[in-house]
């Protein structure tokens, strides 16, 4: 029954950081309220796009309304390039123009004559299109580091031998990480690795370093404080992978025509 309840609180613990990580990134669709002859339309306006006629629809915006994009390159001073949406399979549509691979465009919508979001425009970020047998095997290989690790930490708490769950974190967070992690990474945006010493991307920087924790725990399981180095990585494991996914990755730079590692 115990392990029950560690098992279940663990689950619990996990689904909570990747809601949290998910809603919170910089590529997670920004969900926008459009009020029109006092009825209001739930949008979600995209902030990452692949190398394909990136769409752009208004879904439920009555035939009538008036709605314009207004686009341009980020990071750039250039002067926003604005096209209306057109009338299309009964709903509005606008294509966004496809960027190089790590490219960003900053946009924003105007619904009869109002502007969305109306404090700032948004970003999306452009990438190749990463294959489900990827991209699945990645997102559960992190899924369950986060999840062992929680385990493990309530196996210590409750002075249970937490020795084969900690080594199971290692192995899994290795995988997860170190090979799937930077084969989606290539399959996005070109380079394998960006985070030290090539990049500053904080994806690949914040694994490095709960990893480095992890492997700290392992090589001092027989020291009488061990529990203590555990209960140290596990909750850096937990804080620092409550920092939004994407953060200050890669940006393709229009200056150079370069794709930088970590913006």
């Amino acid at each position: 029954m115990k392990k029950f309840a560690y098992w279940l609180f663990a689950i619990v613990i996990t689904l909570i950081l990747s809601i949290y990580q998910r809603v919170t990134g910089p590529t997670h669709p920004k969900r926008v309220s459009v009020e029109l002859d006092g009825e209001s339309y739930k949008l979600k306006l995209p902030r990452s796009g692949v190398q394909h006629d990136e769409m752009l629809t208004l879904k439920g915006i009555p035939s009538e309304a008036k709605a314009q994009l207004h686009y341009r390159r980020y990071p750039t001073s250039n002067e926003y390039t604005t096209v209306d949406f057109l009338w299309k399979d009964n709903e509005w549509q606008v294509a966004l123009p496809v960027q190089p691979v790590g490219g960003k465009l900053q946009y924003y919508i105007t619904v009869e004559g109002k502007d969305y979001p109306d404090d700032e425009p948004l970003l999306i970020r452009f990438r190749n299109d990463v294959p489900a047998s990827i991209l699945i095997p990645h997102i559960l290989f992190m899924f369950a580091a986060m999840l062992f690790a929680v385990y493990t930490f309530l196996l210590v708490i409750t002075r249970k031998d937490y020795g084969k769950w900690l080594k199971i974190t290692v192995g899994t967070l290795f995988v997860g990480g170190f090979i799937l992690g930077p084969l989606v990474q290539h399959v996005a945006f070109g380079p394998w690795w960006t985070g030290i010493p090539f990049g500053t991307d904080l994806t690949d920087n914040k694994t490095l370093l709960s990893f480095l924790f992890f492997v700290a725990a392992v090589a001092t399981l027989k020291w009488k404080y061990n529990k203590w180095v555990v209960c140290l990585a596990v909750l850096f494991m937990i804080i620092i992978f409550s920092i939004p996914h994407s953060t200050y990755g890669s940006e393709y730079d229009y200056a150079t025509q370069q794709l930088g590692t970590g913006k």
